[in-house]
């Protein structure tokens, strides 16, 4: 049945090979690079995949280390059975998920950008849309992401079009995601500057 299919939470997203005996540079998509070395096994699967354990690849994870220079921010990946250049090229481009269960707890300032995702953000008491996803800046040539910079919500607004909300402390009044609630108080301005011109 459809209710028994498990959630997924994305820890990576697998990019290209990294070295000749099947290691893979990927987009870290989690603050806790450490459960790579604390776990014994993960899941491989297509971005947005929401299907079983046995539709997923389990795959065992058998070193990671974080790169410095211009791969700083991202994260090498060494699974048992992918041992060659080709087997590396077979699985890039898929997503290293856990099941949502397995997750670590974050402290009370913390929340995982999967929960973000679905919930609505105010200005002050005024709505302004509903976040469909969550992007990191990066360098203009993306190959390494800003970790001084804001994540950025992408919210969609009533009238259709898409905003840029940086999910910075400064801005945050309130986050409830169990309610699907973000509380924002946003400067004057912001949300105007992705938004289409207004017909006078």
């Amino acid at each position: 049945m459809l209710n028994d299919l498990p959630s997924w939470i994305v820890l990576a997203h697998l990019l290209r090979p990294q070295g000749r005996k099947g290691e893979l540079l990927a987009d870290l998509l989690t603050d806790f690079p450490e459960r790579f070395s604390q776990r014994a096994s993960v899941f491989l699967a297509p971005q947005g995949f929401k299907g079983s354990r046995s539709e997923a690849r389990e795959v065992e994870v058998i070193s990671s280390w974080l790169p410095v220079g211009r791969n700083q921010g991202r994260v090498v990946l060494h699974f048992a059975g992918i041992d060659s250049i080709t087997d590396a090229e077979s699985v890039a481009g898929l997503d290293v998920i856990v099941p949502l269960e397995e997750r670590l707890p974050l402290d009370e300032e913390s929340v995982y950008i999967s929960d973000l995702v679905g919930c609505v953000v105010y200005n002050g008491s005024s709505p302004v849309g509903l976040i469909e996803e969550v992007q990191f800046p990066a360098t203009p040539d993306g190959s390494r992401r800003l970790d001084e910079a804001a994540p950025l919500l992408v919210v969609r607004a009533e009238k259709g079009d898409e905003v840029l909300i940086p999910f910075a402390k400064a801005f945050l009044r309130n986050v409830d995601t169990k309610a699907k609630r973000i509380e924002m108080m946003l400067p004057a301005g912001l949300l105007e500057v992705n938004r289409p011109a207004e017909e006078s």
